[in-house]
């Protein structure tokens, strides 16, 4: 792609040619070439600081994502119950999200099946632009492991996206919900797994993109516990060449889960998602959440407080979620517990890569699950 910022109305532009078979300029003819086999990134977009000032955005849209679907307001007030309370799922830095179901008979090809709408909060801490994000990235992206966005909203000043709906909700909220009966150790590997995968298909596509927020409320579990990445509105396009980083001065973030070098020099890489992962990896060990401020002092932060403990086989019991009273492998437990100190590393070099955390990962979910039995906990 060429390095010239691509404006909206050139691509508005160069669809119009191709439509009416026009002659295109040069620089116009490579975009529409490789607009045609290589992902759109971010990067390529000069994007308008207000909705007001796009020109035809639907028709940009199509660009980057052909497979979506548009969804009229009316729709999906209706496909929600006016977005009733009685649907509401969650609430995050985008804007809460219903719960509702499209009817078949909508738009050709489109199955019927329960959905979920996130609504953007014009007054909450994302806007259009990371709305705009979320419709390039997962517009483009397919796997197994990011959650599909099945069309998007824009109306006036409302700004909507149409996903696929899971069913267990967020990681965050089976971790750390009260009253309710604590992941078996096997779950949460085929979780840390499939989200693995997931950020792994990130970092390794042709042009890679840095999640740059990976959380356990990123996560969502359909009713088979298959984990898949969602909300990339904070995305980022990897470096390209011979760069090891991209640096931005806008930290952007959770608490608790941004990498050293991120916070120090605004230095973010893919490296930066596997310190975020051995954060998550951490919370499946632990049952803990990454900031508590209800713990003592020296455990609020999770991370300060448990990785030291990581590499110590007999202070490790202390540490691992109490609520799976002994029932996991030890031997696989100390696999982890090793992998989860090697991503946290406070430099960024000697994490690893995504891939070797799947092939780590995938060895572990093949070991006798040789179970320690009951032990007593005791608070460290």
């Amino acid at each position: 792609m060429s390095s010239k910022k691509i404006t909206w109305k050139s691509i508005v532009l160069i669809l119009s040619c191709y439509k009416t078979q026009c002659h295109l300029q040069d620089s116009e003819k490579q975009v529409l070439k490789q607009g045609s086999f290589q992902r759109l990134c971010l990067s390529d977009i000069s994007i308008p600081s207000s909705p007001q000032a796009i020109e035809d955005l639907s028709i940009s849209i199509s660009l980057v994502g052909p497979k979506l679907y548009t969804f009229p307001l009316d729709e999906l007030r209706e496909a929600t119950h006016n977005f009733s309370w009685n649907n509401f799922l969650g609430e995050g830095g985008f804007g809460p999200v219903y719960k509702g179901f499209v009817d078949d008979k909508l738009r050709l090809g489109l199955k019927a099946q329960p959905v979920a709408v996130k609504q953007l909060d014009l007054d909450g801490l994302q806007g259009h632009r990371e709305w705009l994000a979320e419709i390039i990235f997962l517009g483009q992206l397919r796997h197994p492991h990011l959650v599909k966005l099945i069309g998007y909203c824009c109306e006036d000043e409302d700004r909507l996206l149409v996903y696929e709906y899971m069913a267990r909700g967020s990681l965050e909220n089976q971790l750390h919900r009260r009253y309710s009966a604590a992941l078996p150790w096997s779950t949460r590997m085929k979780i840390a797994l499939g989200a693995a995968r997931g950020l792994a298909f990130l970092h390794e596509a042709d042009k890679p993109v840095i999640y740059r927020d990976f959380k356990t409320s990123n996560i969502l579990l359909d009713s088979d516990y298959i984990a898949k990445l969602s909300d990339l509105g904070l995305a980022k396009d990897g470096p390209e060449g011979e760069d090891t980083h991209v640096t931005t001065t806008c930290i952007m973030g959770t608490r608790g889960y941004a990498a050293p070098e991120y916070i120090m020099s605004g230095h973010l890489s893919t490296k930066s998602d596997v310190y975020s992962y051995g954060v998550v990896l951490l919370e499946l060990l632990t049952g803990r959440r990454v900031v508590d401020m209800c713990r003592p002092n020296r455990e609020r932060s999770l991370v300060e407080w448990a990785r030291p403990l990581l590499r110590d086989q007999r202070k490790l019991y202390h540490i691992i979620d109490p609520r799976l009273e002994g029932q996991f492998p030890m031997k696989g437990a100390l696999k982890v517990a090793a992998l989860t100190y090697k991503c946290l590393s406070h430099h960024p070099n000697p994490r690893p890569s995504m891939s070797d955390v799947v092939k780590i990962l995938e060895s572990l979910q093949d070991l006798d699950d040789v179970i320690i039995g009951p032990f007593v906990y005791v608070a460290g």
